[in-house]
């Protein structure tokens, strides 16, 4: 089968198209037949080595894929040949066929395209975790949320507005400022070219945010730990601007706010029952239509190094989809 292939942690020049073999699932797996992957930000991380896990080499990379059960491990029992599926798993998306634990992959809604279903769980599910399980966000609070048009960011803005969570999004051009108004934003601020305090104080008559879901890290967290509100949750998910902050620890002593880590995917790792709870919520969101996940594009996956240019130098709003299997697959409607 044709697989991307990942030999060095060189980065995405040195990706190569290359025939593999076949997985086989093991017991607690399912080996699945890819219709769509999606590019994630943590996949260029992972094979430019600047990610905090690093899987063997040579490894074929894709974190999020939709696809058909084509075989189940022994001691599966939730899913079986011809199923419709999602899934997650740290590597093996970008192939024709790659295998993903049970407890890591959800039934699909019938009504739901393989190109959506791609760009669902890792996205929301790492939304979900952060806002709701973590955060415990509550209708009507106000939430900040940088990288918003990024695939966890918009993901994070959908899921808030779903939930009664007041928006404000952080982006870094005005191109996107469009797609976040679409998406349920109340506010947008290009923080590349606007005050990032006195807009924030300004939105909120100065008493900061409830909630902030940081992508960026750097400058911009270390902004927002003298912006957050009294029992505030400020959430950091990702350092896409390569800069890790630190943090003067009086100033959440100040206002009694707490910093919570999300690291969703080793989350879902000790607690696989919790996850595959979580999943079920966004199967239920997705068919009742309270959640729309955007594709920017949809590419064959000959195009990988283009797909995760885009990613990693911020030229795509959600999520590029890529098609592994060409001709025939799902007919239903792309939406989002």
């Amino acid at each position: 089968m044709k697989a991307v292939l990942c030999k060095t942690f060189t980065g995405l020049e040195d990706l190569t198209i290359v025939e593999v073999e076949q997985p086989r699932p093991a017991d607690d797996e399912v080996l699945i037949a890819v219709q769509a992957t999606s590019v994630t930000f943590m996949d260029y991380l992972i094979v430019s080595g600047l990610y905090q896990m690093r899987p063997p080499t040579p490894f074929v990379p894709g974190t999020e894929a939709a696809g058909v059960v084509v075989a189940i491990g022994g001691k599966v029992t939730k899913y079986k040949p011809g199923d419709r599926v999602a899934c997650v798993s740290w590597s093996g998306c970008y192939a024709e066929q790659m295998v993903a634990k049970e407890s890591k992959t959800v039934m699909l809604p019938a009504d739901i395209s393989f190109e959506i279903a791609a760009t669902v769980w890792y996205n929301y599910g790492t939304a979900f975790y952060a806002l709701i399980e973590s955060a415990r966000a509550q209708s009507g609070e106000r939430l900040f949320v940088t990288g918003a048009a990024g695939g966890v960011g918009l993901a994070a803005v959908d899921l808030a507005r779903s939930y009664g969570l007041k928006v404000i999004a952080g982006v870094g051009s005005d191109d996107k400022k469009a797609l976040l108004q679409r998406y349920g934003a109340c506010d947008v601020i290009n923080y590349r070219k606007e005050n990032l305090r006195e807009r924030i104080k300004s939105i909120t008559a100065g008493e900061g945010v409830d909630i902030c879901f940081d992508n960026v890290g750097g400058e911009i967290f270390e902004q927002m730990t003298r912006l957050m509100k009294w029992d505030g949750r400020l959430i950091p998910v990702g350092f896409a601007s390569g800069v890790i902050p630190s943090v003067s620890m009086n100033l959440l002593l100040l206002k009694n706010y707490s910093i919570i880590g999300v690291f969703a995917g080793a989350w879902a790792e000790r607690f696989p029952a919790r996850a595959a709870r979580m999943n079920d919520i966004l199967a239920d969101l997705l068919t009742r239509k309270r959640i729309r996940p955007h594709v920017d594009r949809i590419l064959p996956l000959e195009q990988i190094k283009e797909a995760m240019r885009a990613v990693a130098n911020r030229r795509a709003q959600g999520r590029i989809v890529l098609k592994p299997i060409t001709g025939g697959g799902d007919k239903r409607e792309v939406v989002g």
